[in-house]
């Protein structure tokens, strides 16, 4: 079971949980205060929505290893995932996340709406037959792949909301636009790894790094006002524009250090930054939202 519940990737799946719940919450209608919003909160639809979208993004992550495995067997940091290893054997894999990603499509719809389920769907899809396949073909995979990893907020608000509106977009954005610079450091930290097996990662295609620096920059940079656009929306207010604006220059910061200085080291550092500037952005949306 530890082997299997590995091929689900479940680091990665509580971040996307934790977009997804975000949606929700945004997707709710406001209740004018705390106690009046969490008696009002759909606890079963919100029950649906995580779990359902748990299975979706647990099938992807195993349906992409499987679709991965003879690449996985030549990188040194993912030579020892289940199927690679021979612990899991490729077909037991692949039943698994198909399983995985039909319950999860099937939950969404029966438990929530028939929007969610298809948003779901569409970012298995893209993941699966767009973003993957073009990894051994060209760095701009890293572009293709952030559609469908911004998602889970896109899902969380249909799911609460049953439509997409602005503030759906404006999650997603957010979330787009922070995968740059937490992918493109974990390319140059790996990018060795990456190039043994064929991935053409920017920083493969681009070995002195200069490139992969300056996509990191642009995109922290871009993240700055993006982030700020929830307490012009009226989603957050002051105490969240402030925060953020503060987290966007401190992520920024990180990118521009990297950039200076092109070692495995600055690149670890902007990986941590964006991996607490995600929940931190998103508890304080959560705790300043006007209007409850």
């Amino acid at each position: 079971m530890k082997d299997y519940i590995e091929l689900t990737k479940p680091r990665i799946t509580w971040l996307i949980l934790m977009s997804t719940g975000m949606g929700y919450y945004f997707g709710l209608p406001k209740a004018g205060n705390w106690w009046a919003f969490v008696s009002s909160i759909p606890w079963l639809g919100l029950l649906h929505t995580i779990l359902g979208t748990g299975l979706i993004a647990s099938g992807t992550a195993a349906l992409n290893q499987w679709y991965e495995r003879e690449a996985d067997c030549r990188m040194r940091r993912t030579s020892d995932r289940p199927i690679p290893s021979g612990r899991v054997t490729p077909n037991r894999a692949l039943a698994f996340a198909v399983a995985l990603s039909l319950a999860g499509f099937a939950d969404l719809w029966l438990g929530v709406n028939l929007l969610a389920a298809l948003l779901g769907l569409f970012t298995l899809l893209s993941y699966l037959f767009l973003y993957t396949p073009l990894k051994s073909r060209s760095w701009l995979s890293t572009t293709i792949g952030a559609f469908p990893g911004a998602m889970p907020p896109m899902i969380g608000f249909a799911a609460a909301h049953g439509s997409i509106t602005n503030e759906a977009w404006v999650l997603f954005a957010i979330l787009f636009l922070w995968q740059f610079p937490h992918f493109y450091s974990i390319a140059w930290m790996y990018r060795e790894d990456y190039a043994r097996a064929g991935i053409r990662m920017l920083p493969v295609v681009e070995p002195d790094g200069r490139s992969t620096a300056r996509q990191i920059v642009l995109y922290g940079l871009a993240l700055i006002p993006v982030s700020l656009v929830p307490s012009i929306l009226g989603m957050s207010g002051r105490i969240y524009l402030v925060g953020a604006l503060l987290l966007g220059l401190y992520f920024l910061y990180s990118g521009v250090r990297v950039a200076l200085d092109r070692t495995i080291l600055r690149a670890r550092n902007v990986l941590m930054v964006s991996v607490f500037y995600l929940p931190l952005i998103y508890g304080l949306m959560l705790l300043d939202r006007p209007g409850l």
